[in-house]
């Protein structure tokens, strides 16, 4: 079955990429640079003994190492796909050891703190460009992964000013040829506008199936035995990676409380119109909403589909 994302490329963009964490996004990353010619050499890292074996097993890097430090030498891309929590530690280990010249990357759904944390551990001549794909499924790992995450989903680029213009556009190059759409903004912006549209829906997710699971037994398991679309669809968000989350919002803390206080007073006023029977202004309320539902599938990010655009997967259990 083709995966759509065209012929590979003739010339590896980049000699030697090191891809620190081999969960959803990194793994994602060794496929898709392994079926597109992105690299020419795919190492990989991950501090988790078992991890390691595994990505070994399966085959989607050229090379498995042990330690980050030892796997950046040489490397002209280092892709960093850990929890923002870590940054600081991965910066300080592997920051002498980058050579003249090389691009550190990220993917991290946060990205001024991301910048704080790493920048100061770079030697001169690195370049720094963070990225963020919005991407990604509830499963972690790296049998999660598969080449098609990216196609059609954006890329956003946050480099700090005065980063070098060549290593912005390589990273660009890098994440077009894995299917991306490409956008660049500041770190600012980007943490705000993550904050509602990622950030926020994840904390409510999270509270909605916590808020289930503190139900009485008897009520909560009617609850999961008639769960309509709406509720999975939460439970599926709540299922992300909780170390991932974590870090997510105590490192993007200004704009989710921002984001949390707007949606507290429109909360509020959703609440006096029930409290009062407000029904023309609940339809009014109702009809706008729906509309930017619509502008999502319209823009390609989503499908119409009844299973809320979930991947499928076919007879031999892959996703597709």
């Amino acid at each position: 079955m083709s995966d759509n994302l065209g012929p590979a490329l003739p010339q590896p963009l980049f000699r030697r990429v090191a891809i620190i964490g081999l969960g959803l996004i990194g793994s994602s990353i060794a496929r898709v640079a392994r079926r597109k010619n992105l690299a020419g050499t795919i190492v990989a890292i991950d501090q988790s003994p078992q991890v390691r074996a595994r990505v070994a097993e399966i085959g989607i890097a050229d090379e498995v190492a042990e330690t980050a430090a030892a796997g950046v030498r040489d490397a002209d891309l280092v892709i960093l796909c850990v929890p923002v929590g870590a940054n600081t530690a991965v910066a300080k280990e592997i920051g002498a050891c980058l050579k003249p010249g090389a691009i550190l990357s990220d993917v991290g759904s946060v990205k001024a703190s991301v910048i704080a944390s790493v920048a100061p551990y770079l030697p001169q001549g690195v370049s720094l460009v963070p990225a963020h794909p919005v991407a990604g499924t509830e499963f972690s790992g790296p049998d999660a992964g598969f080449a098609t995450l990216f196609k059609n989903r954006w890329c956003i680029l946050t480099p700090p000013e005065r980063t070098d213009p060549d290593a912005i556009a390589r990273v660009r190059e890098f994440w077009t040829a894995t299917g991306s759409n490409v956008e660049i903004m500041t770190p600012t912006h980007h943490d705000l506008v993550l904050g509602i549209t990622s950030h926020l829906p994840h904390l409510i997710a999270f509270n909605i199936v916590g808020t289930a699971a503190a139900l009485e037994e008897g009520t909560k398991s009617e609850v999961i035995k008639f769960s309509a679309g709406g509720f999975r669809d939460f439970t599926r968000i709540a299922a992300s990676d909780p170390t991932m989350w974590r870090d997510v919002f105590l490192n993007n803390k200004s704009a989710v409380l921002e984001m949390l206080d707007r949606f507290n007073d429109d909360l509020a006023g959703l609440v006096k119109m029930i409290r009062e029977g407000d029904g023309d202004g609940l339809h009014e309320r109702f009809s706008r909403t729906r509309t930017i539902r619509r502008s999502i599938i319209e823009q390609g990010q989503e499908t119409a589909t009844a299973d809320f655009g979930r991947l499928a997967q076919d007879g031999s259990g892959e996703i597709q």
